[in-house]
């Protein structure tokens, strides 16, 4: 296991910081409680809204059981504890007792320890005020954004950008200072320890997260955008993780090699994982939604993030959003209104038409500027059956679609056979039986590569661990 790594590891060095001092708020506020309430809904809908399985109860149970130790109220009925449907790997807390963490973060996990770990460091950064100083942008959104003000000319900011724009562009990068980070791992320590949890399981949870960081990495190759995940909404090293040991050992609890927690892991039977095939599914680089009946492919080294109302394709050569409207036979016209939504003073009047896999499209390119730069705003939009699915892509100056041509030509309807046949994919505990092996469950990961890979780092195992029968493990399976 991971601990084995890292705790000794810490252990052996520098003397352990102390546990942050209580410096925290001890009350929830009117004004904080209007600020989440207002909040609340809309990063809800921007993170796919709450998962409906049977998970989330128990998550909310482990949440608000941290959550009163931070002294912002001893009423567990004063916070608001959801489990996400979002196939990115984050959490977060906002003022007012509002707390979050997402399905594919849940599925990392491997000990309710390791969960409380992760709302006690949140539920730190709301009692150290820490949110003041967070960012709230969006890669896709703020360059967007910049494109809006070039066309409207007065700086304004459109619709473009809207709750659909941030959150296929990985919704909100909340960055932190380092100096943050460490005041709520002391903060997530303290609220962990005194709820009865292992202090240890906040470094081996970081340890969990470096090592998804790095796999993640691997997936997305070395030139691609990676699609935000907690690593980049939260800083992570290996000196925070020896820093995390030294806290826990700090509290004076012996550090022990714990059990399994086998009911942590039952628990996380049939949990949702990646994307939920209501809302489209990523399978290397092809996108696939069974409701718009629509499949694109991106361009090798390009990202897809998939959202609830956009997705977003990245790379180095631009960027693109997806979006779907009502039905229309005038696409140039829509085009038009479109340019005319961003505020933009004269409307192109050279609009070319073609034609993918036989849908009919309408393109038009503009010129702008983002960031200091000049960059191409160009609208491609499709009449599909029963709607317009639309693509926003920005790209260097004279290139108009440019390197993301190959994704306009590549948008197609997708057949009801096709759209029926998405299942998406399921995490599964299977029990160890004498002679199973990693690689004998790593074959039954539903992914064509880093089959092994994926299977270690989902459980937190060594490449060199030896499975006992009688454990469990976790898979991610089709279905």
């Amino acid at each position: 296991m991971l601990r084995h790594i890292t705790i000794a590891a810490a252990l052996a060095s520098s003397a352990a910081p102390a546990l942050a001092q209580s410096n925290a708020v001890r009350s929830i506020s009117a004004s904080d409680k209007a600020q989440g309430a207002q909040a609340n809904p809309q990063l809800l809908a921007e993170f796919g809204g709450r998962y409906d399985g049977p998970q989330a109860a128990y998550v909310e149970q482990v949440g608000k059981r941290v959550a009163v130790q931070s002294g912002l109220s001893n009423a567990q009925g004063d916070f608001t504890v959801a489990l996400l449907n979002s196939p990115v790997e984050n959490a977060f807390a906002i003022p007012g007792g509002y707390i979050y963490v997402t399905r594919q973060l849940l599925a990392l996990m491997n000990s309710e320890a390791e969960l409380a770990s992760v709302m006690g460091h949140e539920v730190g950064h709301v009692a150290a005020r820490h949110s003041a100083g967070r960012q709230k942008t969006g890669t896709i959104a703020g360059v967007l954004a910049g494109i809006v003000g070039a066309v409207a000319g007065n700086g304004a900011v459109g619709q473009l950008v809207g709750a659909g724009a941030q959150q296929a562009a990985g919704l909100y990068t909340l960055k932190y200072g380092r100096d943050q980070e460490y005041a709520a791992d002391s903060l997530g320590v303290r609220y962990i320890t005194a709820a009865g949890y292992d202090p240890y399981a906040a470094a081996d949870m970081l340890a969990q997260l470096n090592a998804a960081t790095t796999l993640q990495a691997r997936v997305a190759g070395r030139d691609a955008n990676a699609v935000p995940t907690w690593a980049s909404t939260h800083p992570n090293s290996i000196d925070r993780i020896r820093r995390a040991a030294k806290l826990a050992a700090a509290t004076g609890r012996p550090e022990v090699q714990p059990a399994q927690d086998t009911a942590f892991l039952r628990r996380l039977d049939g949990l949702r994982y990646d994307d939920d095939p209501r809302e489209g599914v990523i399978e290397g680089q092809t996108f696939r939604h069974p409701g718009l009946r629509l499949r694109f492919t991106a361009p090798a080294g390009y990202t897809i993030a998939n959202g609830t109302q956009a997705v977003t394709v990245a790379g180095n050569g631009g960027q693109a959003q997806l979006r779907t409207a009502t039905a229309t036979g005038d696409l140039p016209g829509f085009i038009a209104a479109r340019f005319r939504a961003l505020g933009a003073t004269s409307v192109p009047d050279d609009v070319r038409t073609g034609s993918a896999n036989g849908l009919p499209y309408a393109v038009s390119t503009v010129r702008a500027a983002a960031n200091g730069r000049a960059v191409d705003a160009t609208i491609v939009a499709y009449r599909f059956p029963d709607a317009t699915n639309y693509w926003t892509i920005v790209t260097p100056a004279g290139a108009g679609t440019g390197a993301l041509q190959p994704l306009v030509a590549s948008m197609a309807t997708l057949s009801s056979a096709d759209a029926s046949a998405i299942k998406g994919k399921r995490i599964r505990i299977l029990t160890v039986k004498n002679g199973d092996t990693i690689d004998t469950f790593a074959r039954q990961m539903a992914y064509p590569t880093l089959q092994r890979d994926r299977f270690l780092t989902l459980n937190g195992l060594d490449a060199d661990a030896t499975l006992r029968p009688g454990m469990l493990v976790k898979v991610v399976t089709s279905g």
